[in-house]
């Protein structure tokens, strides 16, 4: 199950299905509320509250520490492989490539 025609920000989505690598960034780019192009932890945060991802405020540092490579607290787009690979493995999403 792909994520075609993600609901608003505040609804929520279960963690079953599949999504490709490009539905997850689209889905991503959804919760970047001040349009800067990267994901703050704050909206981060929001988007696992809208997948239902229990401790949302702790895995979203998580996933912060994990993917953010030059330090500076926020995911861009040469850092949102990281974060991919950290939704897959401690959220259990499921990213394809196709």
């Amino acid at each position: 199950m792909a994520i075609r025609g993600v609901p608003p920000p505040t609804t929520t989505r279960s963690l079953d299905g599949d999504m490709t690598v490009d539905e997850f960034k689209e889905w991503l780019r959804r919760f970047d509320a001040d349009r800067d192009g990267r994901i703050s932890r704050e909206e981060l945060r929001r988007a696992m509250r809208a997948i239902r991802a229990r401790f949302s405020g702790w895995r979203s540092r998580q996933g912060i520490s994990y993917a953010d490579a030059d330090g500076d607290g926020f995911i861009d787009d040469n850092e949102v492989d990281g974060l991919i690979e950290f939704a897959q493995k401690s959220l259990g999403l499921k990213i394809v490539a196709y």
